[in-house]
């Protein structure tokens, strides 16, 4: 490996590095936190979670979740026995929680206070988890909880990591 290489590497380092010190998620794309979210809910269904199956949920290649798992192993976030099943770490845990938080209170708030059907709410929603950041979802969640009924109050407080 180059110098320039090792430099470049390093950098990225420290600058993950930084972003965990200052309580940022690290740089993980909208992608790898699809992955994370399926693997969990794979993995709540009781499924051994596999490669096929990320596939099939997603509706990505074989070869596309294979490329994705390099990643999330490199990340410490999943581990996947060799051609076998495929878990989250600790880690990996945490974080997919997080994302299913952030999916299930803005579905929530597009449905219950802006009335969007289900489905757009739920389409919608996955879209916009991957952007929304901690001091915004804490002040929405902050919202939905002065502005629903107990009853919705109380599934927001059962979503709860």
């Amino acid at each position: 490996m180059s110098q320039r290489v090792r430099d470049l590497v390093d950098r990225k380092d420290k600058i993950q590095e930084a972003l965990k010190h200052f309580g940022m998620r690290d740089n993980l794309t909208s992608s790898i936190e699809d992955y994370l979210e399926a693997i969990l809910a794979l993995s709540e269904e009781d499924k051994a979670v596999r490669v096929t199956d990320l596939a099939n949920r997603l509706g990505v290649s074989k070869a596309s979740v294979s490329e994705a798992m390099g990643v999330l192993k490199d990340g410490g976030l999943a581990d996947q026995e060799r051609y076998g099943r495929i878990t989250l770490t600790p880690q990996g845990l945490a974080e997919a929680k997080k994302i299913l938080r952030r999916h299930q209170v803005l579905r929530m708030f597009l449905e219950r206070v802006l009335g969007v059907s289900p489905e757009t709410a739920e389409k919608e929603a996955c879209l916009m988890e991957h952007a929304v950041g901690p001091e915004t979802m804490q002040r929405l969640v902050a919202f939905l909880e002065r502005t629903l009924e107990d009853s919705d109050r109380e599934q927001l407080a059962l979503d709860r990591p």
